[in-house]
């Protein structure tokens, strides 16, 4: 577009007067076509301002909750997320990761995202070239991780760090201890000669055989590699349930093992957690652990998931919607419900996790991986490549 001032039409004007006996007209001309070309941009200009405020350009980014721009980098979809999400007709699936609300999942459609994760299971446990990541003797110490409600006929596995401790609320009310989850005093929910919980372990064989071949079964899992940082945080900085074995001899056996550098930073760093995982021969230090190992080894070594089989698998990821259809799956809905989980707080962080790995060698990631590599492949959940390439 040319724009025309003052003293450019002037000297046109001189010019196309001295040269040309129809110079009037001719600037005449020129002057319609330049007003009619403004008048046109801002038409062009006023309509889209108007439709600005009715449209919702792809490229705005959503508010969460009226308040800043929130990040969609730091929360992805797992498998589960994925087939839940897809099952829903009536809300979108970007609809639900913004609000952080449970998206409305029909109790069928929820028995078709179990039949696939089952299904799943059971192929992947069936092939032999994965067999020493997914098989595992039924030894005492599995059978100490599965809790026993005889009441309503129910096997739970306990997997920590994946919200074990609302589950052992929930079947503490169901066998008579306490009327509601509300009531469990925190003492009480991990001491075992009060809780009121027996294990499966206490039971001879044939009492168990009859349990596994007869109740209904289940435990929940969440991506590997997030678990171990909650068992980290949890057991070796924030130590909340002031358990001075973790600080004392655990974490020093640890760092004399797996420490490179000596001179650094008192107390156990992630990089040493993550060799210490990551050594073929962990099981010599795990034998000397004894059951505080359980918050971080495998979940094929806690629930023995190819060689005892569950009725139900619920994600971390998508715990909203598992626990009451594993409620009403297991005939307790109407009895009990799973106490209120704090929203977000069950969402994948990828974020969290790449910032913990950042600083760690990829030989000493890949090791990781080697030994979790089951419970990534059983239970869907994506190889974490972008700390291992």
């Amino acid at each position: 577009m040319i724009l025309w001032d003052s003293v450019s039409q002037n000297v046109v004007h001189k010019q196309l007067t001295r040269k040309q006996p129809c110079a009037r007209w001719l600037i005449s001309d020129i002057m319609r076509h330049h007003w009619l070309l403004l008048g046109a941009c801002g038409w062009v200009l006023l309509i889209l301002m108007f439709a600005s405020k009715f449209i919702n350009f792809p490229f705005r980014r959503p508010d969460d909750y009226g308040g800043k721009p929130k990040s969609l980098s730091a929360t992805v979809a797992t498998p589960g997320d994925i087939q839940l999400r897809l099952l829903d007709k009536k809300r979108t699936p970007t609809e639900g990761l913004l609000t952080g609300k449970p998206l409305p999942v029909d109790y069928e459609d929820w028995e078709a995202v179990q039949a696939g994760r089952l299904d799943r299971l059971s192929r992947l446990c069936s092939n032999d070239s994965l067999k020493n990541l997914t098989h595992t003797p039924i030894t005492k110490f599995i059978l100490d991780r599965i809790f026993v409600c005889d009441k309503h006929k129910i096997l739970f596995c306990q997997t920590p760090k994946v919200g074990n401790t609302q589950w052992k609320k929930v079947l503490i009310v169901l066998n008579g201890a306490f009327s509601s989850v509300d009531k469990i005093p925190e003492n009480v929910i991990h001491h075992h000669d009060k809780n009121g919980l027996p294990r499966l372990s206490s039971l001879n064989e044939s009492e168990i055989l009859k349990r596994l071949n007869s109740y209904f079964k289940f435990f929940i899992v969440r991506d590997p590699f997030e678990r171990l940082i909650s068992a980290f945080k949890d057991k070796f900085v924030q130590n909340p349930r002031s358990e001075p074995w973790y600080k004392h001899d655990i974490a020093p056996a640890i760092m004399r093992k797996y420490r490179r550098n000596h001179s650094e930073a008192k107390g156990l760093q992630f990089e040493d957690f993550v060799r210490y995982l990551g050594d073929p021969n962990h099981k010599r230090l795990d034998r000397q652990f004894g059951d505080h190992i359980i918050h971080w080894i495998t979940y094929v070594e806690l629930c023995a998931p190819c060689d005892i089989v569950y009725n139900a698998i619920g994600h971390h990821e998508t715990l909203e919607r598992d626990a009451p259809y594993i409620l009403k799956a297991a005939g307790i809905d109407h009895l009990v419900s799973y106490p209120t989980i704090p929203p977000g707080i069950t969402l994948y962080n990828k974020t969290k996790v790449e910032q913990y790995f950042s600083g760690i060698g990829k030989r000493d990631i890949q090791r990781l991986y080697a030994r979790f590599q089951g419970d990534f492949t059983l239970f869907g959940y994506k190889k974490p490549d972008f700390l291992l390439d």
